[in-house]
């Protein structure tokens, strides 16, 4: 063997092994996503989880407050700043482009398994519907909610979304480019089915607790101001066609919220 071939030959596994790993990595990132967007079904149902939102000892009211606040802001901050263009760009100058979507994934997996372990009940009861029909009745609401999430992320790109695709592409060799701009199904009739359905999930419970609540209002005033920031990227992103598009659709209710410029 030549010492020109053995580089050669190293150089090749080395790539082999980076592209390998690269696609362990987002299979893990994106089973750790299903596995926390699981257990979230649970921890707002109080339903097959070992923590749910109003299980748990019960701290004081300024103590419940304070750490709920935290985590669901720690959440927050994290989602909309590792999904910025300029966070991005600067991000890949430390890790690999082919793995950003999976990391961003998995950081966000990992924040709200935190939030699960961490939450303070605040178990008072705002309000109860004690009839046993409309009781299963906002239970399946709330399924409802969390199948529109998951059904309007296959109706964009469900893979490339959570990482998968372009660890795949990167695994096989073959050149990453971005989903193309397009409207099926519900996004015909608004823009962010997925919120809607997140939207419908929070807020759809029998027994709403004050802990149940907070989360609730949090989530949903998160919601839109991630929709915001996420709009303003789609603008720059896909120029007049996004704007024509976000003129003629509402934002999360149909006819409600379309843009007037």
């Amino acid at each position: 063997m030549s010492q020109q071939s053995f580089p050669k030959s190293a150089d090749q596994s080395t790539a082999g092994m980076h592209r390998l790993l690269a696609l362990l990595y987002g299979i893990v990132a994106y089973m750790t996503f299903l596995a926390s967007f699981l257990y979230a079904i649970g921890f707002l149902a109080n339903f097959g989880v070992p923590k749910s939102i109003d299980s748990g000892p019960e701290p004081s009211l300024p103590e419940a407050l304070t750490a709920d606040i935290i985590l669901l802001g720690l959440f927050a901050v994290q989602h909309s700043v590792m999904a910025r263009p300029v966070f991005k760009r600067w991000w890949t100058r430390l890790i690999p482009t082919p793995v950003e979507r999976s990391t961003y994934v998995l950081a966000s997996s990992l924040l709200l398994v935190l939030l699960f372990w961490q939450w303070r009940p605040i178990p008072a009861v705002v309000y109860e519907v004690t009839e046993p029909a409309a009781r299963f009745a906002l239970h399946g609401l709330s399924l409802v909610g969390w199948s529109g999430v998951l059904i309007s992320s296959f109706l964009i790109d469900h893979f490339d979304l959570f990482g998968l695709r372009q660890v795949y592409l990167f695994a096989t060799n073959r050149p990453y480019s971005s989903p193309k701009f397009r409207v099926t199904a519900a996004y015909r009739v608004i823009r962010h089915p997925i919120m809607l359905g997140f939207l419908i999930a929070f807020w759809a419970t029998p027994t709403m607790t004050l802990g149940h609540l907070l989360f609730a209002a949090l989530t949903t005033a998160y919601i839109f101001i991630g929709v915001s920031l996420e709009e303003r990227d789609l603008k720059m992103t896909f120029g007049q066609t996004y704007e024509d598009y976000r003129r003629q659709v509402g934002m999360i209710v149909p006819w409600l919220g379309k843009g007037k410029t």
